[in-house]
């Protein structure tokens, strides 16, 4: 669904307005609360084996049969290896994320307040992905890379150069992601470096849902019927695949476990599908406000465990 040339037409003198006053003010925020992850992380802290970096109940398998054969370090482990995973799936993400705001730049008038604070956003990415590949490399987690299949589908998004998903998928995945790490923050038991990790990426991002909401209320606005149809079933299936790439099967075998059998598990495990309900549950809620889940899409989103 790429973006027609009326996508990229100049916006009405309201719109432009609303919109130069929303960047202001992320602008002015960005300039009191950004924060340098190389400096301001301690990186050469050592990490606890018995640490959880999750809380035990959000670890894809808390509760099942394979959870109580484990040992309480092995419990811990699989908790900081699934948060590597997670990170991993955030460098794809903004990765992807990053090219589509420079290319919304590209269509945009750079002396306004709106390009300038997207350039401030693609900013932020770069030290986002930085931090997480770092804290990826001080787990021992093997990969930053993503799946084949995220990896074709990034691609496919770049080639298509669809903004309004763009905003959309960034909408979805910062409120999950933030969902996560919100309890991240409050649970002093966890890893202190997890927490730092947290700590920054959850402050930062506010700013961005704050400029990619108003920016697909809009599109959204503009779009007919058929472009909305097509639209809630490919965000569907952003949603899905975002969701599945967070937790790659290579978590299991690094602590001991049949992949197989642990995914498996995990699959029809109710905690875990609670957990995943519980983190999108504030993106699901304005999707659904905005008429983008329907009866149509719910199932696929039902199906994912990311509506009730």
């Amino acid at each position: 669904m790429p973006d027609t040339p009326s996508a990229v037409a100049l916006p009405p003198a309201d719109t432009r307005a609303a919109r130069e006053q929303n960047a202001e003010r992320l602008l002015r925020a960005s300039a009191r609360h950004s924060h340098d992850p190389l400096t301001e992380v301690d990186w050469d802290a050592p990490i606890d084996p018995d640490l959880f970096a999750l809380p035990a109940h959000r670890v894809s398998l808390y509760g099942t049969d394979l959870w109580r054969e484990m040992t309480p370090r092995q419990q811990a482990r699989l908790s900081v290896y699934e948060l590597a995973s997670v990170t991993s799936a955030g460098i794809w993400f903004e990765l992807v994320l990053m090219d589509g705001l420079v290319r919304h730049v590209y269509d945009s008038d750079l002396t306004t307040r709106h390009g300038q604070y997207a350039l401030t956003e693609v900013a932020d990415e770069c030290r986002h992905s930085t931090m997480f590949a770092k804290y990826i490399a001080r787990t021992g987690y093997p990969s930053a890379r993503p799946s084949r299949r995220a990896s074709r589908l990034g691609k496919l998004h770049m080639l298509l150069n669809d903004t309004t998903m763009t905003f959309a998928g960034a909408i979805f995945v910062e409120e999950y992601t933030d969902a996560m790490q919100r309890e991240m923050i409050r649970d002093e038991s966890l890893q202190p470096l997890a927490r730092s990790v947290a700590r920054i990426h959850v402050i930062e991002e506010a700013r961005h849902i704050g400029y990619a909401k108003p920016e697909l209320e809009r599109r959204w606005a503009r779009m007919g019927p058929a472009g909305r149809a097509l639209f809630r079933q490919a965000l569907a299936v952003l949603a899905v695949q975002s969701v599945n790439e967070t937790i790659h099967p290579r978590v299991y075998s690094l602590v001991g476990l049949d992949p197989r059998q642990a995914r498996a598990a995990a699959a029809g495990n109710p905690e875990w599908r609670a957990a995943k309900a519980d983190w999108a549950r504030k993106a699901v809620a304005f999707f659904t406000d905005l008429g983008m889940i329907d009866s149509r899409s719910a199932p696929m989103w039902r199906r994912a465990a990311l509506l009730p």
